[in-house]
């Protein structure tokens, strides 16, 4: 199976910035930087893990933005960015990736769509790089005067974060060690590796200056954690399975229900809409509508995860609880875990199943239909 490491550079003193704190570990909406940073990647299910490389002065402050977070250990930055990248992939081998997606310690805002692109390039290019056409006159100016005025048709500005394909980017760079060049696509060029654009994200800032945090926080683009729950119940008929977090389960009955009835599902999307503040199941897919009769559920989750990426939001984690005495649902809970990470694309670990039962209690003790409650956060940008 093919292994990605995303690489985060984290190891400037961001000098333009000024202040006693580096930028990545000032509090954006009383989060630092670099913590926004790394959930953006841990939460992406393309990523199979994620390091930091630090100044080696800041070990303190990379333990506090970053605690309980699932990561390996920092790693030592050098002098200059470039020194820094290097001594990250040389350390990263025993992880034996085959792809490094290599990103700005101070860019809060990447969205998991550029991360999915620049991934997707990495299938027929050595490298890819997020850019976005530039839409100002550009001028060439010496000593206070303007010179000359630019073609702006084959400019692009690069974003982070930057893909390689890692065995190629690390030769590249054991190649130029010494060079101060500014990123990794410059590597490449140099070395003659050709490397792909792909579509960048206007929000996907770089962190320089006390003013983009300013502008971030009150500009409504930092991020911010919401939770929604859900709710939902269905009776039992007639039937020989029930179809529950998007797994067929074999029993003496089945559930009523105008879609395929799957409780829970039904009960995630409900928490997913109400995360963002977009009413319930029902308004989007009433059950009076027949283009929904005998529908499969998931495409009601999906639609609802779409709707919070759209928002410029993310999944964090999943929580869904089945209540009923029978059928039991230990035996599918796990394959009943990667089917709804998969209808999200999030990682399992993000995702759990369970059920209990009410003792014997109310409709679901007396086996007449089965309930179901979920419970998510997301993170989304504050301005939605």
């Amino acid at each position: 199976m093919l292994k990605t490491v995303a690489l985060i550079v984290a190891a400037g003193r961001g000098h333009r910035f000024g202040g006693e704190l580096p930028k990545q570990y000032i509090q954006l909406d009383g989060i630092p930087v670099l913590r926004h940073v790394v959930i953006s990647f841990l939460s992406h299910p393309q990523i199979d893990q994620v390091r930091v490389v630090i100044h080696p002065n800041d070990l303190a402050l990379y333990e506090a933005a970053t605690d309980g977070l699932d990561l390996g250990s920092p790693i030592y930055g050098g002098d200059f960015r470039q020194d820094s990248v290097r001594l990250g992939l040389q350390k990263i081998a025993s992880d034996n990736p085959n792809f490094v997606l290599i990103h700005d310690g101070a860019r809060p805002f990447v969205h998991s769509d550029v991360i999915k692109r620049v991934l997707e390039a990495l299938g027929s290019s050595v490298g890819a790089v997020p850019t976005l056409p530039l839409t100002d006159t550009i001028k060439r100016v010496v000593d206070g005067k303007i010179v000359g005025t630019e073609n702006r048709s084959q400019l692009w500005r690069a974003q982070t974060p930057q893909g390689f394909r890692y065995a190629d980017i690390l030769s590249a760079h054991l190649e130029l060690a010494g060079n101060n060049l500014t990123d990794d696509a410059a590597i490449c060029e140099a070395v003659g590796l050709v490397v792909e654009r792909v579509d960048g994200d206007d929000t996907n800032i770089k962190i320089t200056t006390p003013t983009d945090i300013q502008s971030s926080t009150n500009g409504g683009t930092a991020m911010e954690t919401r939770t929604g729950s859900g709710f939902d119940v269905h009776k039992f008929t007639d039937g020989d399975q029930v179809m529950l977090c998007g797994v067929t389960v074999p029993y003496t009955q089945s559930l009523e229900g105008h879609s395929d009835a799957d409780v829970g599902l039904h009960a995630l999307t409900d928490a997913l809409l109400g995360a963002i503040g977009e009413g319930d199941i029902g308004h989007f897919f009433p059950p009076s509508d027949e283009q929904w009769r005998g529908v499969a559920s998931d495409k009601f989750v999906d639609y609802a995860a779409k709707l919070i990426n759209s928002k410029g939001g993310r999944i964090v984690n999943v929580d869904i609880t089945l209540i009923c005495e029978a059928p039991k649902v230990s035996p599918y809970r796990l394959q009943m875990r990667d089917r709804v990470a998969e209808i999200l694309e999030i990682k399992p670990s993000r995702v759990n199943v369970k059920a209990t039962t009410t003792e014997k209690l109310g409709f679901t003790g007396r086996g007449e239909g089965i309930a179901s409650q979920a419970v998510v956060s997301i993170e989304i940008t504050s301005n939605i």
